[in-house]
């Protein structure tokens, strides 16, 4: 198997010297957390389970995991409700899938012509390059048709690249989806940006992205820049995803982009408590979905997803219980 690049290297490295780089206090937590085990496994001969006290005594080491779930949830939530309203569900797949094509063709690059070019850089591009497309796509053609062709003119690119770089799809696997169990520090500085830049562009163009979302003939009529500001919505929601999904993976992001956001529109009726039930289902999801996957011994990003749907039908019951 052929080696990565320099360049490369660093990014598949990135998690075998995490633990490594821990601070000694943090060590010391979790090797006591796992000589506690030891011991009892030793007195009792009987396999012991994770318990909440384990958890606190390392949390050192899941801080960075959880923080960036949080963020990402909120986030997203926050993002999904527009989403959601649109129709338009199924984008958060197609730019995780160009956030994959831009993983390979950093490798393809490399390998192929020598080009060395950070994964995350071209990741984001193309995935921003994608929200273009669907900023300003003609008018005749839908939503749902944009989509469609941003998704599968992505996925032939990855397969047709993919096969000339066919000995490192487990790096480019490793690189693009991370892992929900260990972050990297510079992993949630890229979600707080994605975050924020999430939060200052909804405090300022809430309604117009919601009469724009609504009615696009009648929000030109009123004089709003319609395309502009779908390219921007669009160009921030992309930012949110590929950082997300590289730090979390892709099914935490896709629950995190629909359902927080269903849970929202089913509890409340007004747009700002439909954000903030959104938001918080969302962050809610994403850090207890940690401590649950801990405690019950089961992958993160599935139970961050589970733990998101889970919270749609209590808020079904919410509303129906207030009727």
């Amino acid at each position: 198997m052929t080696e990565p690049a320099p360049s490369v290297r660093p990014e598949l490295d990135a998690f075998d010297q995490l633990l490594e780089t821990e601070p000694a206090e943090t060590r010391g937590a979790a090797s006591a957390a796992s000589a506690k085990t030891v011991a009892h496994e030793a007195a009792s001969g009987v396999e012991a389970s994770p318990s909440l006290s384990q958890f606190v005594d390392g949390i050192g080491l899941y801080r960075d995991p959880i923080a960036c779930a949080v963020l990402a949830g909120a986030g997203l939530g926050a993002l999904g409700v527009f989403v959601v309203l649109r129709r338009a569900v199924f984008v958060t797949a197609t730019l995780s899938q160009a956030a994959g094509l831009g993983v390979v063709l950093a490798f393809f690059l490399e390998i192929q012509c020598g080009l060395q070019l950070p994964p995350l850089a071209c990741a984001l591009t193309t995935t921003l390059a994608c929200a273009f497309l669907l900023g300003v796509r003609p008018r005749r053609l839908s939503q749902e048709t944009a989509v469609a062709f941003v998704y599968l003119a992505a996925s032939a690119l990855v397969v047709l690249l993919g096969a000339r770089i066919a000995q490192e799809a487990h790096d480019v696997a490793a690189i693009l989806f991370g892992t929900a169990v260990l972050v990297r520090p510079e992993d949630v500085l890229w979600v707080l940006g994605g975050t924020l830049s999430a939060a200052a562009m909804l405090a300022a163009l809430t309604r117009p992205l919601l009469f724009a979302g609504f009615d696009r003939d009648g929000a030109r009529v009123q004089g709003l820049p319609v395309r502009r500001l779908e390219l921007a919505f669009w160009s921030v929601f992309a930012l949110e995803v590929s950082v997300a999904t590289r730090a979390l993976g892709a099914l935490p992001v896709f629950a995190f982009a629909v359902l927080p956001a269903t849970a929202g529109l089913l509890c409340a009726r007004r747009l700002p408590g439909v954000m903030a039930v959104a938001v918080a289902a969302g962050a809610l999801s994403g850090g207890l979905g940690y401590l649950c996957a801990f405690l019950l011994e089961l992958p993160v990003g599935a139970s961050q997803a589970a733990l998101a749907a889970a919270l749609v039908p209590l808020a079904w019951m919410l509303r129906r219980a207030r009727a």
